[in-house]
């Protein structure tokens, strides 16, 4: 097991107390760091739903359905991994949890090794959506100039081509390239240029 990923939260979200009781056991058996929610309302009411883990979520449930929470925290870009767990789905529901980004509907009963590959995948998807939402923050936070500069670092152009065609002083080009790998947490161009190859689908000038 990824221990690091096993590190970060499972909620699970059902109004069943004795499957919320069953999970929490067996997951915490699996070493997973488990709370449990008697309803979605308190769920979102609890939880820093921009932090990194995995919601086990129920469809059917007082308050807020489970494709109600689900839709929140879509609507809030929330790091969140959703797993669901219900004993009302079909076919329609699965494929439109899918769509919606879920990364796995289950059945009631589950098998339990099922469910614990799927939460470490979970986790793994969610951790790896963090590092994609701090990339758009911190490209959406950049200047023009930046971007600018930024592109043409991607591109491969050396600082002295960059300053000749922005018409601006080396040292500046020198100074934003080392603010840039800084800001994006890159420790050479390589690098800088994965994140920016994450992000360039969600770009929009």
């Amino acid at each position: 097991m990824n221990h690091i990923n096993a590190q970060l939260p499972v909620y699970v979200v059902d109004d069943d107390e004795s499957v919320r009781d069953s999970l929490a056991f067996m997951l915490e058996e699996h070493d997973f760091k488990v709370t449990t929610f008697a309803d979605g309302q308190l769920f979102l009411d609890s939880v820093d739903i921009t932090k990194p883990g995995c919601v086990i979520l129920d469809s059917r449930m007082p308050q807020l359905r489970g494709q109600q929470v689900h839709q929140i925290l879509n609507e809030a870009n929330s790091p969140l991994a959703i797993i669901y767990l219900t004993g009302h789905g079909d076919i329609p529901m699965a494929v439109d949890a899918l769509q919606e980004g879920a990364i796995h509907f289950f059945q009631k009963p589950v098998k339990g090794d099922e469910l614990v590959q799927a939460i470490m995948d979970g986790q793994a998807q969610s951790a790896a959506k963090l590092d994609w939402v701090d990339a758009k923050a911190c490209y959406d936070s950049l200047t023009k100039r930046e971007k600018d500069i930024l592109r043409l670092i991607i591109s491969g152009k050396r600082n002295i081509r960059i300053a000749d065609e922005l018409c601006i002083a080396m040292r500046t080009v020198e100074v934003h390239r080392a603010s840039l790998l800084k800001k994006f947490s890159a420790h050479t161009v390589a690098e800088l240029a994965y994140i920016y190859g994450k992000l360039t689908n969600s770009i929009k000038e």
